[in-house]
């Protein structure tokens, strides 16, 4: 996840990341042993930023196996989301497939800032991370129809970088303290963006749709639902963020901002739902005085849950 400017002082900024380490390593149990193990993949197509892939495959999965994309925090690594969240017991327990990307330049944030990221097609992560999905598809015999995305902090950013960007890839996503799609946009090659973090960014539901519409010109087909989470107490993307999230994606559904439902999960939870004809299109978790580390137990089984895997 990100943190201090890192074109100022790139090794402060490394150091504060280091903290980010605490995001997820609570966020969720270890997965259950298993006989199944992670596996690293290689020469998985085209992957201009040089991406590492890891794969988890249960020892029993559907015969057309649906695909989870699971996306780390900055200073991460596949391996360690991986260890670090209950993704891969759910895999063993719902028999989908989960996709562990690795980013691999300084501080191990994923891009989310620059143009190319930013475009269908345009390039750098988000290009490799489809190759990753394409892979699986393929060689997996999973199911084109139920692929997904989730993430933490960066990885939360990058969730919405692929549902905006490649619809016609994901079906929903499930982003756990990020920031709205093209928030992090830089034009001066930095990865951080101040305005952004701070939650300082404000815009009109109509604006941060067309950023989302402009990012696949010409794309007419379904949308991918999404699922938001963030803590009232975040200093790291703050708070604010959640809302401008929410506008975004009910204006790319083309919804009211007023919710269908609102209910109380668990103490100290607000969730609000948006959609139509009983289709949630949108749901909107907000977590009363929790940071930006998440750290209860059992949000992955409501992301999936959310997906239509459990």
């Amino acid at each position: 996840m990100p943190m201090r400017r890192v074109f100022t002082a790139s090794w402060r900024f490394v150091s504060v990341l280091a903290t980010a380490v605490l995001t997820v390593v609570a966020f969720l149990a270890p997965p259950s042993a298993s006989a199944a193990t992670l596996t690293e993949v290689t020469n998985f197509g085209n992957n201009p930023s040089g991406l590492r892939m890891h794969l988890y495959v249960p020892n029993t999965v559907a015969a057309r196996p649906a695909v989870v994309v699971a996306v780390h925090y900055c200073t991460g690594s596949g391996p360690a989301f991986y260890s670090g969240t209950e993704f891969a017991r759910l895999a063993d327990q719902y028999g989908f497939i989960v996709i562990y990307p690795s980013a691999t330049r300084s501080g191990s944030c994923f891009d989310v800032s620059s143009a190319q990221a930013l475009r269908h097609n345009g390039g750098s992560d988000p290009v490799g991370i489809v190759s990753m999905v394409n892979h699986v598809l393929q060689r997996n015999n999973a199911d084109p129809n139920r692929v997904y995305v989730t993430g933490a902090s960066s990885g939360a950013m990058m969730t919405n970088v692929l549902l905006g960007a490649y619809p016609d890839v994901f079906k929903a996503g499930a982003a756990f303290s990020g920031v709205p799609f093209g928030c992090f946009a830089t034009t001066d090659g930095s990865s951080w963006n101040s305005t952004c973090a701070n939650g300082q960014l404000i815009r009109t539901p109509q604006q941060w749709g067309d950023l989302v519409r402009a990012a696949y010109p010409g794309y007419s087909g379904a949308r991918p639902r999404m699922q938001l989470w963030h803590g009232t107490a975040d200093n790291t993307l703050r708070y604010p963020n959640f809302q401008e999230e929410i506008k975004q994606w009910t204006n790319v559904f083309g919804l009211s901002q007023t919710p269908s439902s609102t209910d109380y999960p668990q103490s100290g939870w607000t969730r609000t739902r948006y959609g139509s004809g009983g289709t949630v299109a949108v749901e909107a978790i907000s977590l009363q005085n929790v940071g930006h580390n998440l750290p209860m137990s059992g949000m992955a089984l409501r992301a999936i849950q959310f997906f239509g895997l459990a």
